[in-house]
């Protein structure tokens, strides 16, 4: 596992909402985007598709945070469309059912819609990426394990401080009672997401609602992982990596100092290319693909 140091700058730093104003005419030029519709059978999924300029390499799909009960793919515009212009990739942002209303597997189900959809838009040999950023980091995480047990691997999984301990147990927890997310916050979260059921089956694969419980790791898409050193999930991050990487995986990990959670949304006035954790992401997976386009 590579881990590399970071730097945020102050605890404040960077955590103004994203506006549209703060993306100047080259950025809108260079990352277009278009609204679809996605068949699942008994629904639809709503997703936002980001081409980054006339040259775009690799797909990727985006699950957006919000505990999953909140947040869509309108308030995610900005964020994920700067992604797409930083990575080079199209980015096909997914409007996932919420809970409490649909509980797991919902959520995974829609994501994997998405990967399938991607798969099939997907130039001969260009790679297929998930991610996602809090609770959508959480499931990319389960796609990407659900996508190895199907026989489909992805090229990467891009995991943005991911809570993955349903009991919210490590020591990151409880650091700072003023930090967010609560502790108790993020259990209940994790009670209205999974309900009775932590684990389901769809044709033979278990679809897990955290990849803590899975009982192998091994034989998972390349992972990226970022997280801050102020983010009460930090631990469940660090700790899945160490996990990841000691089964074998290709792992590279970030925790970025001074850094709070939800930082993937954040603008940051004194960087042109956004804040420094969502750069980070997006270039290690830009330079992570080309190699496989200058191959193809």
């Amino acid at each position: 596992m590579r881990t590399d140091d970071g730097r945020y700058g102050p605890p404040d730093a960077g955590l103004r909402p994203f506006s549209a104003g703060r993306l100047d005419d080259l950025q809108r030029e260079a990352a277009g985007w278009e609204g679809r519709s996605l068949d699942a059978g008994t629904h639809s999924v709503p997703v936002r598709v980001y081409r980054p300029g006339p040259n775009p390499y690799g797909r990727m799909v985006w699950a957006h945070g919000g505990s999953w009960q909140a947040g869509s793919v309108e308030h995610w515009h900005e964020p994920v469309m700067d992604l797409a212009r930083v990575s080079g990739c199209t980015v096909v942002s997914v409007g996932y059912r919420l809970a409490p209303r649909h509980r797991h597997p919902a959520q995974l189900d829609d994501v994997l819609t998405a990967l399938s959809w991607a798969g099939e838009q997907a130039e001969h040999g260009e790679p297929v990426v998930v991610g996602g950023d809090s609770a959508g980091g959480t499931i990319a995480a389960c796609a990407a394990l659900a996508r190895r047990d199907r026989g489909e691997p992805l090229a990467a999984q891009v995991l943005a401080y991911p809570p993955l301990d349903p009991a919210c147990s490590a020591p990151s927890y409880t650091r700072d009672p003023g930090a967010f997310p609560a502790a108790e916050d993020l259990r209940q979260a994790w009670r209205r997401y999974r309900g009775a059921s932590s684990t389901a089956v769809r044709d033979g694969v278990k679809l897990h609602s955290t990849p803590l419980e899975a009982v192998r790791l091994d034989g998972l898409a390349p992972a990226i992982l970022a997280v801050g050193d102020l983010d009460p999930v930090a631990d469940d991050v660090t700790e899945y990596a160490r996990r990841l990487a000691e089964a074998g995986n290709d792992v590279r990990l970030r925790v970025f100092p001074h850094t709070p959670h939800a930082v993937f949304l954040a603008a940051d006035g004194s960087d042109p290319h956004g804040p420094p954790l969502r750069k980070w992401l997006g270039t290690l997976l830009r330079d992570r693909l080309r190699p496989r386009k200058e191959t193809t």
